[in-house]
């Protein structure tokens, strides 16, 4: 019984050893086999570094105005007797834009330009008799009153006629009207709004801490989204006299090119005023860079060492190299660099998340990181 004991003890030590010999002989030949590969390849995009030029710009969001807008209304009541114009017009400083009824006005006008007339030339023919003293001073001042309030009445008809035939006060552009011939129109009722937008104004606010950078007669480029990337460019040409204590932000008034009077007044745009001359920096996507407690980083792919053997055909494959780099300004997806790389250097772009020092790099730039230097959100 004993010696059976021993032999089945035996047995188990003896597969148990084999078994714990197996595993630890497998670990040794992954371990070598791993140090005789080195670290697995990853896939990378890369693009080389190169300068581009940054111009230093201030940003906002404005609202369209005309230089000159009005609601044309009408002074005084009365019948449309005739427009003299249809909806969305060009007109001139002047044009006839409406007349409304104005016979009864017209005939005392006659009348009181018939009495001045009349008082006129009593005026004349007193004013010869005094000279031969056949009427009295008196008389010639009386005839000289009654013209000047003969001709007083008569302008003050004249105004109401004028009144009665309402004119553009300045070029521009109509908008839409549903004044119809009869229609009786009150003091104040809007006839139909009138716009000059060639040049147009945009209103913006920028904040206070960026006001130094702004001057009358910097460049301005207004983008609207009714218009796609289209640009429309114009020149500040006011800055508020005083700062708003509730936004701490400064009104600026900019006057842009509108030849096709594309631009309409109450539109918003996106604001962009040139503030320095540009600059050329080293430029990257932003996702190239990697940001820790030690600074900001970037993986260049280098050629591979003279120590690495071709696989077969294929030459060896660039290893990744970690280098430490001082970034400055942003613009849309990409980043200036100020130090730690040079012009022409190979960096990676995406991927750089599985790297260390001397991974080798498969290259696949079929698909990049977004390198816009003003990106426009997507809806879909």
């Amino acid at each position: 019984m004993k010696k059976r004991m021993i032999i089945m003890l035996a047995s188990v030590g003896i597969v148990f050893g084999l078994i714990f010999g197996y595993q630890q002989f497998g670990a040794y030949m992954m371990k070598k086999w791993l140090a005789s590969n080195g670290l697995p390849p990853a896939t990378v995009t890369t693009m080389q570094a190169a300068y581009a030029d940054w111009q230093p710009e201030l940003r906002s969001v404005g609202t369209l105005r005309a230089r000159h807008g009005v609601d044309m209304v009408s002074e005084v009541a009365g019948i449309v007797k005739a427009l003299h114009f249809k909806s969305g017009d060009a007109v001139k400083a002047g044009s006839l834009l409406i007349e409304l009824d104005a016979d009864e006005e017209q005939a005392q006008l006659d009348a009181a330009l018939a009495a001045a007339e009349l008082a006129k030339t009593t005026y004349e023919r007193d004013k010869a008799q005094f000279k031969v003293k056949a009427v009295s001073q008196s008389q010639l001042d009386i005839g000289k009153a009654d013209l000047k309030v003969k001709l007083a009445q008569a302008a003050q008809l004249r105004a109401m006629v004028d009144k009665k035939h309402i004119r553009a006060p300045f070029a521009g552009r109509l908008g839409v009207s549903s004044i119809s011939p009869g229609q009786y129109l009150k003091p104040g009722d809007v006839i139909v709004s009138l716009q000059e937008s060639n040049p147009i104004m945009v209103d913006f606010n920028v904040p206070q801490i960026q006001l130094a950078e702004l001057k009358a007669g910097q460049k301005v480029q207004l983008v609207s989204n009714a218009f796609g990337e289209r640009e429309f460019t114009g020149e500040v040409t006011a800055l508020d006299s005083r700062v708003s204590a509730n936004t701490r932000t400064v009104r600026v008034e900019a006057k842009v090119d509108n030849p096709d009077g594309k631009l309409l007044s109450g539109m918003y745009a996106e604001v962009r005023v040139q503030t320095r001359q540009s600059e050329r920096f080293l430029t990257l996507p932003q996702t190239a860079v990697s940001y820790n407690a030690y600074g900001s980083t970037v993986f260049l792919a280098r050629p591979a060492p003279a120590s690495d053997k071709p696989v077969g055909d294929k030459p060896a494959l660039p290893v990744a190299e970690q280098v430490f780099v001082k970034t400055g300004l942003t613009r849309g997806d990409q980043i200036a660099v100020l130090s730690g790389i040079k012009e022409g250097d190979v960096v990676v772009t995406s991927g750089q998340m599985k790297l260390k020092n001397g991974t080798p790099l498969i290259v696949n730039n079929s698909v990049q990181p977004s390198f816009d230097p003003a990106p426009n959100p997507q809806e879909h």
